[in-house]
């Protein structure tokens, strides 16, 4: 996430700090380049030039120049205000109301209004408790009030029926109706975009609003768009009485231009944001959390979050007591750990937590991908159950029927054994620290010891 803007923040930093004091000619060089890249992020203009004096002011302060770490304390103030551009804390939703609280999507068509309807609707109903019910006012895009209803019943959401034959106003009408009489706790509506803004839309969109009276009015903005769904985000924000906004696309290198414009723009907070294509991957949006990873120092609370709450505990303290008692770490564990790192959105997903991954040559980070792990699994479950307990049996002979087996090569279970004895060891480590979140707790600016990346 953010790839190539933390890159460049990268180097710049790196430049600072190499110098043993800084002058303000220094300091003026590095903020000029710091102007360049979120301008290349395609971050608005106005926002940079507000940011960049921010920054200026606070680095000519004599306690910075007189720094015996001056490149630090920059990084440490850049950091302070990325998270006052993106929006300082968290505003969760505000469902305080008689139900059903409707909650409204808007924006253009292909940000993933859909979809996130969909995410919102599991996250309110896993993490809120909440009674959850969809209804799709989008009657243009040819497969739009399908696609919610799959949605809907893949994760047992209340989905309320309508019809690309029948008018999005009375759709509400409808909705809101069924939803009061079934008393549910919460009504998600999704509005029709389009690929611009236009009249047309904007009256339908007001209409509805009028009808609903929602509680929250949530812009969907695709962080992949940059300044255009910026622009799109001001005419929304000047039609309708917005309460917040959610990053859509943020798993990808996104440039940034959205993120660290849009509460700028709009005044209004960021609540979530949406980093893979599954139901859970919606999270809620912690400024402080994004600035880091900007700035590449990772998000390892977030990443000890998905460990605590994804991964199989149970498991994990079975393989924790083995290593502990001498037992061993064998290859059946290591596919139960392959299977929990793909429950928390595969290995990228893990990497881009981490702090100091930005720094690691593209050749490298380019080769980890998740496609790797599926093939480690078919090797493991093409063994038999006397090798995965003890490799150390598996000979030529023996990597040519399991290379055979799972459509492989035998450099393939080489390479396995290689990672195997390498999670081997790492995993001692994290049985000594008390667990993988544990271990990761204790990080201080650094990625932990024996991590394999």
């Amino acid at each position: 996430m953010f790839d190539t803007l933390s890159g460049k923040f990268n180097d710049i930093f790196t430049k600072l700090r190499g110098y043993g004091r800084l002058t303000e000619k220094n300091i003026n060089d590095g903020l000029r380049d710091i102007r360049m890249a979120l301008l290349e992020a395609d971050v608005s203009l106005p926002v940079v030039k507000t940011f960049i004096e921010d920054v200026r002011i606070r680095s000519l302060e004599k306690e910075v120049l007189s720094s015996l770490t001056p490149g630090q304390a920059i990084t440490k103030i850049v950091n302070e205000e990325l998270v006052t551009l993106l929006g300082k804390d968290n505003e969760p939703l505000k469902l305080n109301t008689r139900p059903p609280a409707v909650i409204f999507l808007a924006g253009l068509q292909g940000a993933g209004k859909t979809t996130t309807c969909a995410k919102l609707g599991v996250y309110l109903k896993e993490k809120e408790n909440k009674n959850v019910a969809l209804v799709s006012c989008d009657v243009y895009r040819p497969g739009a009030i399908k696609q919610l209803q799959v949605l809907a019943k893949e994760n047992n959401l209340a989905w309320l029926e309508s019809s690309e034959l029948d008018k999005p106003i009375e759709i509400a009408k409808n909705g809101l109706s069924i939803a009061k009489r079934k008393h549910f706790d919460i009504l998600i509506v999704d509005s029709a975009g389009r690929l611009h803004v236009d009249d047309m839309m904007m009256q339908e969109i007001k209409s509805l609003h009028s009808i609903l009276n929602p509680i929250e009015t949530l812009f969907i903005v695709d962080s992949m768009m940059g300044q255009d769904a910026v622009n799109a985000a001001a005419e929304f924000n000047n039609i309708l009485p917005l309460t917040g906004s959610i990053l859509t696309k943020a798993d990808g290198d996104a440039r940034g231009g959205a993120a660290l414009t849009v509460k700028y723009i709009t005044g209004k907070p960021i609540k979530f944001i949406g980093v893979g294509e599954r139901s859970e991957d919606l999270s809620l949006f912690n400024p402080d959390r994004i600035a880091s990873q900007i700035l590449g120092m990772g998000d390892v609370l977030t990443l000890i979050e998905d460990i605590e709450k994804k991964t199989d505990k149970e498991k994990s303290l079975k393989i924790s007591k083995k290593i502990k008692k001498g037992k061993g770490f064998n290859l059946d564990d290591f596919k139960d750990q392959i299977k929990q790192m793909s429950s928390m959105g595969g290995i990228s997903n893990i990497i881009d937590k981490l702090p100091g991954t930005n720094k690691l040559p593209r050749n490298i980070t380019s080769q980890i991908n998740d496609s790797e792990f599926v093939r480690l699994v078919a090797i493991i479950e093409s063994m038999t159950r006397k090798e995965r307990f003890n490799p150390k049996i598996i000979n030529g002979s023996r990597k040519k029927r399991i290379a055979f087996g799972s459509g492989t090569k035998v450099q393939d279970i080489n390479k396995l054994l290689k990672q195997f004895n390498h999670m081997q060891k790492m995993m001692k480590k994290f049985s000594n620290k008390g667990g993988l979140s544990n271990a990761l707790k204790g990080i201080n600016g650094g990625k932990p010891s024996g991590f394999p990346f």
